[in-house]
């Protein structure tokens, strides 16, 4: 009787370990896939109310359109499209659109860069000279004449690393949308900002950038600048294939990333979604599309910044990917230990408002998440003609809410699009 005793006891304890340390099988990845948003704990009626905040944009004139997306655990539980593509035509705007995502690039090319970095091609800490020599020795803006764009430099007191060009912290400023003082430069010396154009070409470019000043010291604060731009141009030198190929082949082609584009193929021109702008009472507007159809050429500069355009979709699989470690569909690009490298803090001290910075992504911190409810390690960015995502791990969600429009005075609606999200969990 004793022993049938302990044997109870035994199978007791046994039992209870199971229900609190399950062995099982590792679950597959999350392929997206349309499912309601019940099976996803999220209430559809709670979710409706998003398309009445996205219709009012559209209603009052302040945007042309938008697509939305909203995915969980791998569930498609939101995706609509609402207002035109075309103001002047009153084109529908449709979900498989394709939007300039301009900034959004950065975050594929810095995934680029990680696959590299996986196979020894470089080392995070690594000196940029290392592999373009004009990055040697770099130096630091003094004092600038405005009258003739002249000026004076120091030395800067270290080197720029690979690291510092994920961290947006090396001291490249932005053409076109920097400091004053370093849009001049760059302007003096021809550099671009990063869009797509058939005259040049990103090698020659990056090299004349490395030979012109540094804002402020490599390291010393967060200054959002052409650093992805330089990432490009390494992933190039260190694969040896254009930043074209390499996405095409690495990370589009496997992923099935099949309208992600820096020049869009001629039977998808008709899908390109136009850019508008505002007008003095800040209500959208039709404008030239001149300086804005860069995706409709055939290129020859391949921006690792800015030059891509692409679907919501298209991009949530790039996210999905992420959210999944590094695997997708069966096709892994990357280690589950280097995504954690990418998603954590890599900055230090230095903040993004309330947040911190990855190795190509924004997180959100503990502070960060008391703004809209965006949960702590959630990383995100958004793009130049009015693109935002995020992709929240604690949640395994996917957001994404793309508009073309330059300037969104009433980029309030991204943060609303953002907190509506969380409003609608059930579970």
């Amino acid at each position: 009787m004793k022993k049938i005793f302990i044997l109870f006891q035994a199978l007791l304890i046994l039992a209870a370990y199971s229900c609190t340390n399950p062995v099982t099988k590792t679950s597959p990845a999350p392929v997206l896939k349309e499912a309601t948003p019940e099976s996803a704990g999220m209430s559809a009626e709670r979710l409706s109310r998003i398309d009445k905040m996205i219709q009012s944009a559209v209603d009052s004139g302040w945007i042309a359109g938008a697509v939305g997306f909203i995915s969980r655990d791998g569930k498609i539980i939101y995706h609509k499209a609402f207002g035109v593509s075309d103001l002047e035509a009153k084109t529908q705007l449709k979900k498989d659109d394709i939007f300039r995502i301009a900034s959004q690039t950065k975050a594929i090319t810095s995934i680029a860069a990680m696959m590299l970095f996986e196979e020894g091609k470089f080392l995070l800490d690594d000196p940029v000279s290392k592999y373009i020599p004009e990055f040697k020795n770099p130096r630091v803006i003094e004092k600038f004449n405005e009258k003739d764009t002249t000026f004076t430099t120091v030395p800067a007191k270290r080197e720029i690393t690979i690291r510092d060009l994920f961290t947006h912290t090396s001291g490249i400023d932005y053409a076109g949308i920097g400091s004053p003082t370093m849009r001049a430069i760059y302007a003096k010396y021809d550099i671009p900002g990063g869009f797509g154009t058939d005259k040049m070409v990103i090698g020659d470019k990056m090299r004349a950038l490395g030979k012109l000043p540094l804002a402020h010291n490599p390291g010393e604060r967060f200054t959002y600048g052409l650093n992805v731009d330089v990432l490009g141009y390494l992933i190039e030198i260190w694969s040896g294939e254009s930043l074209d190929e390499y996405f095409r082949n690495h990370i589009f082609v496997p992923l099935g990333m099949n309208d992600t584009y820096f020049y869009l193929p001629e039977e998808k021109h008709n899908r390109l979604v136009k850019v508008n702008t505002e007008d003095e009472n800040h209500h959208v507007r039709a404008m030239p599309q001149d300086a804005v159809n860069y995706p409709l050429l055939k290129g020859t500069y391949y921006s690792g910044g800015a030059g891509l355009s692409s679907t919501v979709y298209d991009y949530a699989v790039f996210l999905q990917m992420l959210l999944n470690r590094g695997e997708y569909n069966g096709k892994r690009l990357l280690s589950r230990r280097t995504v954690d490298l990418i998603t954590s803090n890599q900055i230090g001290d230095l903040n993004i408002g309330y947040d911190k910075f990855g190795l190509g992504f924004q997180i959100t911190t503990a502070r960060g998440q008391s703004v809209l409810g965006v949960s702590e390690g959630s990383f995100s960015w958004g793009g130049y003609f009015g693109t935002i995502y995020w992709a929240d791990p604690k949640e395994r969600i996917i957001g994404l809410l793309f508009c073309q429009q330059v300037p969104l005075s009433h980029g309030e609606i991204q943060n609303k699009f953002k907190a509506m999200v969380y409003q609608a969990l059930e579970d």
